[in-house]
């Protein structure tokens, strides 16, 4: 079962994310906690794993953009998305910057979006990126097979399959 922290000040807010998430998701499916404090959901992330973490952006005490940075360091696994009326330039560079935010949901949100950015939160394995030697690895493989496929001596050398052709070597 996936779990999933929703923070937002606003109690209305939070009561209609839990509504909607009943509706589309069975209990042993997807476990949803709420907190209206985003002091008290920075302790709580202290000692609880959540798979998934929605924040609201402007929250007293803590904003979402610190909230989620903070929520990165303690578990770089979680996949963190931002909630947020407020939609300037540098509230979103913020959130993907500093947060490592996966989607920015406006408010009022659709529910439709809504769903399918959780649905693909809760498919997403942060662990599961290719780094990017395995990127340029696959295109080098791609462009010429095998190319990557190298057998190293003990002193570092290449060695090269198979026996020699004749006349190589010196001999």
């Amino acid at each position: 079962m996936k779990r999933l922290l929703i923070v937002d000040d606003e109690a209305p807010v939070l009561q209609a994310l839990r509504r909607l998430l009943q509706r589309q998701f069975a209990p042993q499916q997807l476990s949803v906690a709420l907190c209206s404090d985003p002091l008290q959901a920075l302790r709580r992330l202290q000692h609880e794993y959540f798979d998934v973490l929605i924040s609201d952006y402007r929250m007293p005490g803590l904003d979402g953009v610190n909230l989620l940075a903070r929520a990165r360091e303690l578990n770089p696994r979680a996949v963190r998305l931002m909630l947020s009326a407020a939609a300037d330039f540098s509230t979103l560079m913020a959130a993907v910057n500093r947060a490592g935010v996966f989607r920015f949901i406006p408010k009022p949100w659709s529910d439709a979006q809504l769903l399918a950015d959780l649905q693909a939160a809760l498919a997403y394995d942060p662990c599961g990126m290719p780094s990017a030697y395995e990127l340029e690895r696959r295109r080098l493989e791609a462009l010429e097979p095998g190319i990557t496929q190298v057998d190293w001596g003990p002193n570092g050398e290449v060695l090269m399959p198979g026996p020699l052709p004749t006349g190589a070597g010196g001999t």
